[in-house]
């Protein structure tokens, strides 16, 4: 059985105006060079989309435009996580009816939960909507863990928990994820966060990535899925190698959502790179590094 969510999904950057508003031209401009570099779906209202410094209502207004922009031309995943169960149910059903083909679930921040407490929380989000559910996993973030273990007893009580993004720098987590989630439920999805995991989740049995350069270097990621589907495992290595170079830019700044916009811009999308505070735009210095980053992966002249 194949897993129902595979390929390469950009985390979309959300695009705002000048008056931190949504850039619907600027969104529009962004998702059409996506669609068109070959994608297999769209994830809005990720870490990368800013979903964290919003309201409630900015992150309906992005989940309404994304998913009638986009149209069904590819498939369209929703972050609705956060710190409130009942929030994410909310948004859950506003993702629902906006007609969004999955929603994404960070697991709560701030605190540190128990692992009963984790797992009543998804139930209870699971048991309160009929979208397909794919888990995000980003410790560095939330402070907390989902494991193997936790991931296989939600997945085997709830079937519409049908994949993760692990946002892990560790090959171990996701092997085990593979071997002990993936191995009993072929269908759930384990897909990489960061940019220099795909190659070896795709080697190790998963199904593609979630990451950030998607949003500016789609014939990188994109290239090394096809590659590897195809057997071309010599332009999957060289591919990679040249993908190895990208994490550099994400410790360029923090939060480094104004890192991933200027990427854009500089590779020839003409957007705003207006972020939310408290991210902040990035200085000149820090523009000049990032363009080096960027040729020394082969994405600039």
């Amino acid at each position: 059985m194949r897993a129902i969510f595979s390929g390469i999904i950009p985390p979309v950057s959300t695009i705002f105006d000048d008056s931190l508003q949504l850039d619907r031209n600027g969104m529009g401009k962004l998702i059409d060079s996506l669609i068109e570099s070959g994608v297999d779906g769209l994830f809005f209202l990720g870490t990368g989309g800013e979903f964290s410094q919003m309201s409630v209502n900015e992150r309906k207004e992005v989940a309404e435009f994304a998913v009638g922009y986009v149209n069904k031309r590819v498939p369209v995943l929703i972050g609705t996580g956060g710190t409130n169960t009942r929030e994410i149910i909310a948004l859950n059903h506003h993702a629902n009816e906006t007609g969004a083909d999955a929603v994404v679930i960070i697991n709560p921040y701030y605190w540190n939960i128990t692992e009963a407490n984790l797992l009543e929380h998804y139930g209870e989000i699971a048991e309160n909507t009929e979208l397909p559910i794919l888990l995000y996993n980003f410790p560095n973030l939330t402070g907390q863990d989902l494991s193997p273990e936790i991931v296989l007893q939600l997945v085997e009580k709830h079937p519409n928990i049908v994949g993760i993004k692990e946002t892990v720098d560790t090959a171990g987590h996701i092997r085990e994820m593979i071997l002990k989630v993936k191995g009993k439920y072929p269908h759930f999805s384990v897909l990489a966060g960061f940019d220099d995991h795909l190659l070896n989740t795709l080697a190790l049995g998963g199904d593609g990535a979630i990451s950030a350069s998607g949003n500016f270097a789609p014939e990188l990621t994109v290239g090394i899925y096809k590659a590897f589907q195809e057997k071309d495992f010599d332009t999957a290595m060289e591919l990679h190698r040249r993908l190895s170079y990208l994490p550099l830019l994400y410790k360029l700044d923090s939060p480094f959502v104004n890192v991933v916009k200027e990427a854009i811009r500089l590779t020839g999308v003409d957007i705003s790179a207006a972020v939310l505070p408290p991210a902040r735009l990035l200085s000149e210095d820090k523009k000049q590094q990032l363009s080096e980053i960027l040729k020394q992966a082969g994405l600039l002249k």
